[in-house]
């Protein structure tokens, strides 16, 4: 096999995935677990820094106690796996193309061979059970080709490990941010009315993708969406090729994304005058959110800055059922979220310095929406830095 070593742009340093690992191993110890598959594909970039649009297939990272993880997937994928995982080539695996969407065999038979070649056929091995990558079937053939394997649920148990960032993602991060303000600074400008909306988001993916401060960009986990006036009131509506009206507001829900790393951010834009009603929704959004981030300090807990929201809000009379934020880093579609804490009033998880959320305290009514957020990062002492730095306040136009 040829030897792929010197063409690899590794993103981070060992040094950063041998911590990354010793934090998993450890959650796996706690849990009994003879071994881990890791299925999610941003658990397994965060792990052997793989990259690749394949995870419409079923591909998975081997981790074991004691040796280095394994890639595992399709065989033209394992190409590349050898040119973006830090691991020796021979830690990458892949099947026959034979096995990828078959109604007579599965990609799982070939997986349960290589358990059995780690002498795995009969341990405790840990599976992402609520994953969007991990499909009913996979679960039923791995069940069947191990029979004497006790598997255990481990969903979100390499989620977890990634909560707090290092060093090094925070610069990634903060790049992000910086792409995240120049995709938002160039919607604000171009959005007008008579302006068809689809022609505001090409040039939006445009900056999105080539970068800023000299950082290129790459494709977000969640696609930009901006839904106006009455279908503001459904937060993950994207484009359509009508121009923007006027007495509508617009939401712009965005993130710029480096190395796979992610910095969200919303901002709202009213063509024309604005009624009361947006006004008042807007100053008590502001006192929320300076009340949250104020609040989003280490050893605070998740709940405390969803009741601090919800004081503020409710002062103007307005309530919302949501969650208010949720942690973020690496990902990949369909989603920027981990999927671990959630910013609500049943979550009483415990802030720690390095972790990083999106704060996001939209605003969804009945026939209106607005959305005003900042992605932030838990700081050691005081209240939490917003990543982004631009005006909060709803650009009227």
């Amino acid at each position: 096999m040829p030897d792929y070593r010197f063409a690899k742009d590794i993103p981070f340093s060992r040094t950063e995935y041998a911590r990354r690992l010793a934090k998993v191993r450890a959650a796996m110890d706690a849990r009994d677990l003879d071994a881990l598959l890791v299925t999610d594909p941003s658990n397994m970039a965060w792990l052997t820094a793989y990259d690749g649009w394949s995870f419409y297939v079923h591909q998975g990272v081997i981790v074991l106690p004691d040796a280095d993880p394994i890639w595992w997937g399709r065989a033209q994928d394992a190409n590349g796996a050898l040119r973006t995982v830090w691991m020796e080539d021979d830690r990458v695996m892949g099947y026959a193309d034979h096995f990828v969407q078959s109604t007579e065999m599965h990609p799982m038979q070939d997986l349960a061979v290589r358990f059995g070649d780690l002498e795995l056929s009969a341990a405790c091995i840990g599976i992402e059970m609520e994953n969007y990558y991990y499909s009913a079937r996979a679960h039923s053939e791995l069940l069947a080709a191990l029979p004497q394997c006790d598997f255990a649920d481990a969903t979100n148990l390499v989620n977890w490990c990634r909560a707090v960032k290092s060093d090094e993602e925070l610069v990634f991060m903060r790049r992000a941010a910086r792409i995240s303000e120049k995709i938002m600074d160039g919607l604000m400008e171009r959005t007008a009315l008579g302006v068809p909306k689809n022609e505001v988001v090409a040039a939006a993916m445009s900056d999105a993708v080539a970068g800023a401060d000299g950082h290129w960009g790459d494709y977000p986990a969640i696609v930009p969406l901006l839904p106006s006036g009455p279908d503001a009131a459904a937060p993950h509506l994207t484009w359509n090729g009508k121009p923007f009206a006027g007495g509508e507001a617009t939401f712009f829900e965005i993130s710029g994304c480096f190395r796979r790393y992610h910095a969200p951010l919303c901002r709202t834009i009213f063509l024309d005058t604005p009624p009361d009603l947006i006004k008042r929704a807007e100053e008590a959004l502001l006192r929320g959110l300076e009340a949250g981030i104020d609040m989003a300090r280490a050893g605070n807990r998740a709940c405390d800055v969803a009741n601090v929201l919800a004081d503020e809000l409710g002062k103007s009379d307005i309530k919302r059922a949501a969650r208010c934020g949720y942690p973020i880093g690496l990902s990949y579609p369909p989603d920027w979220g981990e999927r671990t804490i959630s910013l609500r009033a049943e979550d009483e998880t415990v802030l720690e310095p390095g972790m990083t959320f999106h704060f996001m305290p939209g605003l969804w009514m009945e026939d209106w929406g607005l959305e005003i957020t900042e992605s932030i990062l838990i700081r050691p002492e005081g209240p939490a830095e917003p990543l982004c730095d631009r005006p909060r306040e709803v650009v009227v136009k």
